[in-house]
Order: structure tokens, then sequence, then C-alpha cells
């Protein structure tokens, strides 16, 4: 079982991860620079080329963007490790449709995001005291 304060920081640091990885995805300018450095990646290791980013791909590529860092300012600006429990049930299903993505032959760069996911939705489903937490 967690402490309520070790919860908090791994609430905290997840919604931080969020901003981070997410940021790249919220504009199409940003987008593209992304995408170009992952094609770049690509080449490196020898990895079959990235699609070109088509309309459609842009659009809900930057509707996610903005959604998950509109979620962790929120999660932050709010600071109620409640949040994590939702969080974890999003991650949940992000990994879900990761893992499809994968099996459907998505690039295998994906399994670091993957490895990340399942740990933070883990980390946000584990108990905290009961005594410790506020609900």
């Amino acid at each position: 079982m967690l402490s309520k304060s070790t919860f908090h920081k791994i609430y905290r640091l997840s919604a931080w991860y969020d901003i981070l990885v997410s940021w790249p995805f919220a504009t199409p300018i940003t987008l593209a620079l992304f995408w170009s450095a992952m094609g770049g990646m690509h080449d490196t290791f020898g990895l079959a080329p990235l699609p070109a980013l088509n309309t459609y791909a842009v659009l809900f590529a930057n509707f996610f963007g903005t959604v998950v860092l509109i979620w962790s300012v929120l999660r932050l600006r709010l600071n109620n490790p409640s949040l994590a429990r939702y969080d974890a049930v999003g991650r949940w299903a992000f990994s879900a449709w990761q893992l499809n993505a994968l099996l459907m032959g998505a690039s295998p760069i994906l399994w670091i995001f993957l490895v990340a996911e399942v740990t933070w939705g883990i980390l946000q489903s584990l108990p905290v005291r009961d005594d410790d937490i506020a609900s």
C-alpha cells in the first residue's frame, strides 16, 4: 500500500510526464517537427518509414495533444490525487489502443510509450492507505 505522499508524487509526476510527451502533438507545426524527428529515428534504426501525415491524422493528433495538455494542467492545478484514479482508467484504455496499433504494424518505438502508460496505470491503480487519502 502506498502512503498518501507517495501517491501524490506519482500522481503529479504522471501529469508532468503527459505534458512532456504530448506537447509536440498539440499544434500542426510542433507535430510536423516531431514527425520529422521520428522519421529520422526510423532511418537511424533501419525501421520502415513513417507514413505521411494527412489532414485527418494531423487533426486527431492535435486533438490528442490539446486534450492531454489540458487534462494534465487541470490535474496539476487542482492538485487532487483522486483524479489519478480517472487518469489510470484512461491509461489502461490508451494502453489497449497502443497495443492494438503495435499488433497492426505501428512503429516499434511505440513500445517505449506503451511501457510508460502501463507503468503509470499500475502506479495510479495501487491501493492507498484508507486513513491516508481523501475521497
